[in-house]
């Protein structure tokens, strides 16, 4: 069995949740985001971000507004919506649901 590949899958897993939690913190732009990500040791590419950020807005999860940028043209800021803001609240009781299930098999 590829470790790597089970890596992925539970990283793909918790993304959205993630990036809920970068911005009920604070607007931010798609670079910032992923910067956030890395930092964080979570490993993002462009090219997963965007169309993520497009599905969570068209479940009206996040809305964006367009702001002018002094280094090139305006950037699209992402925060969260109200319904956003519910979402995130069951996604935190879905993971100390599943936090406290891993603790306990692994304290047995």
């Amino acid at each position: 069995m590829n470790v790597e590949n089970i890596k992925s899958q539970m990283r793909k897993g918790f993304l959205e949740y993630c990036i809920l939690l970068i911005l009920k913190k604070k607007s931010a732009y798609a670079s910032d985001i992923i910067t956030e990500l890395k930092d964080a040791k979570l490993i993002v590419v462009e090219g997963t971000m965007y169309p993520l950020l497009t599905r969570l807005k068209n479940s009206e999860l996040l809305e964006y507004r367009w702001e002018e940028s002094t280094q090139g043209p305006p950037r699209k800021y992402y925060e969260v919506t109200k319904k956003g803001e519910l979402f995130l609240n069951e996604l935190d009781m879905v993971w100390q649901d599943l936090n406290d299930v891993v603790s306990k098999l692994k304290n047995q």
